[in-house]
């Protein structure tokens, strides 16, 4: 049996209502949970992009990513190793604004994590920090002693190494149709 190891899945789609609830409705068939979902638009018009990190083993990624591309309103699903991709993740930290009183310390946190002040308000601040889970992780855990009034962190955003587009793809995609509809 093969090891389980963390993939980030990319689906393009077309922006359709009810689309995010039937594509983790798959999710949830094969009983894969899923560790961070981000959805946004594509560099391509009207064509939008779920990125999605699951822990599991290849050949069930496999099968997953044949039966996303099954759906009707998905272009393309792709499957990503690790290394296969560039990734980040922001977060976002509410601190009380009594904690500057701490000064140095906490500035001194801020810069070994390079993490930046967003917003200083009467009774809060709030600090953010971009970079890859560990380091977000690691941020937490400095913070912590200064009574974290709030924590909220994105999914992963990632892109992909190889160089072939997504319109590419998708361009091959519809000449493989027009093939099949001309035979």
């Amino acid at each position: 049996m093969e090891q389980k190891q963390k993939f980030t899945i990319s689906i393009f789609t077309e922006n359709e209502v009810g689309l995010l609830q039937r594509v983790s409705g798959i999710f949830t068939r094969r009983h894969i949970n899923i560790e961070s979902i981000t959805s946004s638009d594509s560099e391509i018009e009207n064509v939008h992009r779920y990125t999605i990190v699951i822990c599991e083993d290849l050949p069930l990624v496999k099968k997953l990513v044949l039966q996303l591309e099954k759906q009707v309103d998905v272009l393309k699903a792709f499957y990503h190793y690790e290394d296969d991709t560039i990734f980040q993740e922001v977060a976002l930290f509410k601190l009380a604004t009594k904690i500057v009183e701490s000064g140095m310390r906490l500035e001194q946190i801020l810069r070994d994590n390079h993490a930046r002040i967003l917003s200083i308000e009467k009774e809060f601040l709030v600090i953010e920090k971009t970079g890859q889970e560990h380091e977000i992780n690691t941020l937490f855990q400095k913070l912590k002693p200064f009574d974290i009034l709030e924590f909220t962190r994105s999914g992963r955003v990632a892109i992909t190494k190889p160089m072939k587009t997504v319109q590419k793809h998708i361009e091959d995609l519809q000449l493989e149709k027009a093939t099949i509809n001309l035979n």
